[in-house]
């Protein structure tokens, strides 16, 4: 057994719900453009960074456009979704979430963020979230997006700790198979139907406590 000696998480769906803000400004973006954006559809959108998730929307939408368009929608869509972000306050961090952390940090055990989010920091710093982590690794920092396992290498890097000695909690399967190739192990939030490929997989951070994450990783 590898010692657990950090844990990276990662942002939207896992820590705070924002997905719901991704999924409206997108949603707002296809119906400019003329066509709908289910749910569904977003699922495809998860873990994917802003420049691949509007290639996936034009592809729904049956449109192609200049990288300059692209560049234009992109950037209209993430105005809009930081006017929502704007708005957030403690009240929404995912329950078991604070809780965990402080758990994570009082066990000294380090504690990375893992995001594709360029405005990580605007959410971290509306929610008070911030402290808790000893490295940010976003959006800004990182040129591969997941399933490439640059984030996560990244921040065991910014903390020092090798990758078998690392856990990831992530919501998608992107960010699983990351966590994999970066030789780390991963903790599934969401359902088992999607995250079959994590080595333990939960609701929310509500249903695990640091001492049963160690007593499950005991034999991986």
């Amino acid at each position: 057994m590898s010692e657990i000696k950090a844990c990276l998480f990662d942002l939207d769906g896992v820590i705070v719900d924002t997905a719901k803000y991704h999924f409206i400004a997108w949603r707002e973006l296809a119906e400019n453009l003329g066509f709908e954006f289910t749910e569904q559809d977003n699922e495809r959108l998860k873990g994917v960074s802003r420049a691949a998730s509007l290639d996936i929307l034009l592809e729904i939408g049956g449109l192609s456009l200049d990288e300059a368009e692209k560049a234009r929608l992109a950037e209209q869509k993430n105005n809009r979704y930081v006017e929502y972000i704007a708005k957030m306050d403690s009240s929404e961090i995912l329950p078991g979430a604070l809780d965990f952390l402080k758990e994570c940090r009082e066990s000294g055990i380090k504690v990375a963020l893992g995001s594709a989010s360029k405005n990580a920091m605007t959410i971290l710093n509306n929610t008070g979230l911030t402290p808790y982590f000893d490295a940010i690794i976003d959006g800004t920092h990182t040129s591969a997006a997941k399933p490439d396992p640059e984030v996560f290498l990244l921040g065991a890097q910014a903390l020092a700790v090798s990758p078998e000695h690392c856990v990831v909690f992530e919501d998608a399967e992107a960010g699983i198979l990351a966590a994999t190739r970066a030789g780390m192990r991963s903790v599934g939030i969401g359902s088992p139907a999607t995250l079959g490929a994590a080595n333990i997989v939960v609701p929310s951070l509500q249903q695990i406590a640091l001492a049963e994450l160690r007593e499950s990783f005991a034999t991986v």
